[in-house]
């Protein structure tokens, strides 16, 4: 991995003839925003579309887009040549060794007072202008590359050696690339440790945001347990539906992906399968769950901060981006380890514990898409005002 995205702009560049009353609006603030990829429509995506209605107006640039897939307001991206390349837009992980490359021959971003990279895997390398700050809204450092071990089934068996091996190639551009960001934004307090453990940087915390106006409490809370996500190893579809399977309360499971036929033959008849639901059918889903299950270790969690909005507490996992969404025995339970008696123990809780569902809601308010638009607003402005 010896390519380099433009190092004239360094971590701190020094800002001249651009002072500006930083009291005012983001009107004023030229900024550009470099995304990984929009392929599909999920967390990091909602961040973008957040990231432009604070700055109206700024260009979007990415590697590959799927204009079927994402809405209105991303569709004007700029993507690069990957974007031409047969099957990109259908499986952009088989170019992703080529993304690096595909920001190195951008022309570098000029005329602007900040550029703001949405990443988690390459968009640090977007070429900006010397003396333009970089501000990385990193949503995880590259996952499969600094904990390749918890990432390599989503390699094939025979491939796991060798990605290992480049996997440690990638590490080092990384952190090379990691020294040219002005001011790094993590989503939770763990992508904030894991910035300070892998790139020896300390990061702003700003949680993602949610749609806390659409998200709101509606109905009678039933009894049946809810499970949002795709079905995929890593977000441990298998491990809730087994935890039920000596449970005598109902599960409903809504998402898609590849491990749904195995799940639906070795589920028990409390737990149905809902697929991919519209918006109007998931709010309603939460509403009218018992609690929320989720015990996976995720960056942040949209979906648990979804389901609190709804007043819907969360049985969720003591690590990464729980720890900032769930308050034990206020919004919701903590287990300590993805254990299958544990979880089953804080079901069973949640089946008997009553806990006030609009002080749930009220204190899911503080990751509102406002809140976000207003404290990415302050991060660029500070930023500016730091290196005029």
């Amino acid at each position: 991995m010896a390519l380099e995205a433009d190092e004239t702009s360094c971590s701190r560049p020094a800002l001249v003839n651009r002072q500006r009353d930083l009291r005012t609006g983001s009107a004023d603030v030229r900024v550009a925003i470099a995304h990984e990829w929009l392929v599909r429509y999920a967390g990091s995506e909602r961040v973008v579309e957040q990231l432009l209605l604070a700055f109206p107006g700024s260009p979007l640039i990415t590697t590959i887009k799927d204009t079927e897939n994402i809405p209105a307001a991303l569709k004007g991206a700029d993507a690069s040549f990957l974007n031409r390349l047969p099957g990109s837009r259908r499986h952009h992980e088989w170019y992703v060794p080529l993304m690096p490359l595909s920001w190195l021959v951008r022309r570098p971003l000029v005329g602007l007072d900040a550029v703001i990279a949405s990443s988690h895997a390459c968009a640090n390398a977007v070429r900006v202008e010397r003396g333009t700050p970089l501000i990385s809204y990193c949503h995880t450092p590259i996952r499969y590359a600094w904990d390749f071990e918890a990432e390599s089934d989503r390699f094939p068996r025979v491939l796991r050696g060798g990605a290992r091996e480049t996997m440690a190639l990638v590490r080092r551009w990384d952190r090379r690339m990691a020294r040219r960001v002005t001011q790094f934004v993590a989503n939770s307090r763990a992508v904030a440790r894991r910035i300070e453990e892998f790139y020896g940087r300390s990061a702003i915390v700003v949680h993602p945001p949610v749609r806390t106006d659409f998200f709101t409490p509606g109905g009678m809370r039933g009894d049946r347990f809810l499970y949002v996500g795709r079905l995929t190893g890593y977000k441990r579809p298998q491990f809730v539906i087994e935890a039920f399977r000596d449970l005598p309360y109902g599960l409903d499971v809504i998402g898609d992906g590849p491990l749904l036929q195995h799940l639906r033959d070795r589920a028990t008849p409390n737990v149905r399968f809902l697929g991919n639901v519209g918006d109007e059918v998931l709010r309603e889903s939460y509403r009218a769950a018992r609690a929320f299950v989720y015990p996976v270790d995720e960056d942040f969690g949209i979906a648990m901060a979804e389901a609190q909005a709804c007043g819907t507490p969360v049985v969720g996992l003591a690590s990464g981006g729980a720890l900032d969404i769930v308050e034990p025995g206020v919004t919701g339970w903590l287990v300590g380890r993805q254990d299958l008696g544990d979880l089953q123990a804080a079901i069973r809780r949640a089946a008997g514990d009553e806990l006030d569902g609009a002080d749930i809601h009220e204190r899911a308010l503080r990751f509102s898409e406002r809140r976000f638009r207003t404290e990415i607003r302050r991060v660029v402005h500070a930023t500016l005002g730091d290196t005029s």
